[in-house]
């Protein structure tokens, strides 16, 4: 089982795209595998012949590093594998459980303290008292995985986005697309059989509910958001932002496109944020442990996490470099990046990293305003808003009159470890000022 990101411990096995005996090529798709962020291709780098297959598709939680097939140099005889076992292959390991953090296993008073409760006390009272637990092995239940393709019907991205909008439940739906896929017409015909309304009406008054089993991604958010809201003190900075002059420019820059690009709002924040980091480098920053040494690491170059919502969970791939790209390149990077994130097709250095993040819901015109949870190991985190249009008192000759301004209200999310209060106003501060002049982003 290859390590296909650096916090993957164990994976699970989709479809295979060779069999025993197929010939594989350099680049070659060899297995689908689905690590704690998402279901990638595992790519096969060197010439040879798949002999056996050790892990059928659809088994679950296999640790890193154990054998899942057997490959062999071309012209080797494959038939001689033809009952070879995993154990042949030296067996397999469990997959490593959490370990406890290291900073929480270690003691507050140095060993020679003398100390009922220092390590060296502790160590000769328990080693005397306490007998070594017997190892248990777990217990299993000896039932068969699905695959990935039967435990989930194959679906456009785009229908599973809708059917999750509607709150259409996928399995029903009879897909008519190639080889059953479920396409968008597919979920917006979709209506509930009559069984299912009888069944309702029945059954009025007790709670109706489905379990639906969390993906391994879906773990993978929920652990990492728990963890930043338990060990990130957050707090937070709003401000309301002038659009008008963004978007005017923006209609300027796109009528004179020709076609080449197409701007959009979150384009210019992501360049605004890379000019406010820049100038406030304490935000652009993390916590680190460095040779059990606590550091906090100022990054020189700002890369933006862009938040981006799939099907299975929220991804956030990364423009790098963005103080020296220009909006073009920035709005070009960031559609080719949403696209992939949502086919699932990102690669672990596309998503893991950054140095600060955006999270833009103004498309929705509900969300006025909301703050973010931080994505560690990161410091600082943007909630934007959407725009909407309040009326300004204007003094004229003729009297008090009015005049609309385009403003949204942005949210900072800052980590109180590495981040000061007052840092994080002076980033909000920078970072209006650079929204509200926008023609500082072109210099």
């Amino acid at each position: 089982m290859p390590a296909l990101s650096p916090t993957m411990t164990a994976g699970n096995i989709g479809t295979w795209q060779k069999k025993a005996g197929d010939a594989i090529a350099p680049g070659d798709v060899l297995v689908e595998i689905e690590t704690d962020k998402a279901q990638m291709d595992f790519e096969f780098q060197e010439d040879g012949v798949l002999a056996k297959i050790l892990k059928e598709a659809g088994e679950k939680d296999v640790a890193v590093g154990n054998p899942i097939a057997v490959m062999v140099e071309e012209g080797e005889d494959v038939s001689a594998f033809e009952s070879f076992t995993l154990d042949d292959a030296g067996g397999e390991k469990a997959p490593p459980k959490d370990a406890p953090k290291e900073e929480a296993s270690q003691s507050s008073e140095p060993p020679e303290s003398g100390s009922e409760t220092s390590p060296s006390t502790l160590g000769k009272d328990e080693s005397k008292s306490q007998p070594t637990p017997e190892p248990q092995e777990a217990e299993s239940t000896g039932g068969r995985l699905q695959t990935s393709l039967d435990r989930e019907p194959a679906a456009s991205p785009l229908a599973k986005a809708l059917a999750l909008e509607r709150g259409v439940p996928i399995k029903d739906v009879k897909g008519t697309g190639p080889n059953g896929r479920i396409t968008k017409q597919d979920i917006e015909k979709y209506k509930p059989s009559a069984d299912v309304t009888s069944d309702s009406a029945s059954t009025a008054g007790v709670a109706s509910y489905e379990d639906i089993p969390a993906s391994s991604m879906r773990k993978t958010i929920a652990n990492r958001l728990v963890q930043s809201m338990n060990q990130n003190p957050h707090y937070f900075v709003s401000a309301t932002l002038s659009v008008s002059k963004l978007l005017k420019l923006r209609q300027a820059l796109n009528g004179s496109a020709d076609g080449k690009y197409k701007l959009s709002v979150n384009d210019f924040l992501i360049k605004a944020c890379g000019v406010a980091c820049k100038k406030v480098p304490a935000v652009n920053s993390s916590w680190r442990e460095v040779g059990g040494q606590t550091v906090i690491r100022q990054h020189n170059t700002v890369d933006i996490s862009v938040a981006v919502a799939t099907p299975i969970g929220l991804m956030t791939p990364i423009v790098r470099g963005v103080e020296g790209l220009g909006l073009q390149s920035i709005s070009a990077t960031v559609k080719d990046l949403g696209k992939r994130a949502r086919d699932g097709k990102l690669k672990p250095e596309e998503y893991q990293g950054g140095t600060f993040t955006i999270s833009n819901m103004g498309m929705n015109a509900a969300v006025e305003r909301f703050t973010a949870v931080i994505n560690p190991p990161q410091a600082g985190i943007l909630a934007v808003g959407t725009t909407r249009k309040v009326a300004i008192p204007l003094d004229s000759e003729d009297g008090t009159g009015v005049e609309w301004d385009d403003q949204i209200v942005v949210t900072g999310s800052f980590d109180h470890k590495v981040v000061d209060g007052a840092v994080g106003g002076e980033w909000i501060r920078e970072f209006k000022k650079v929204v509200e002049n926008p023609l500082e982003m072109l210099l």
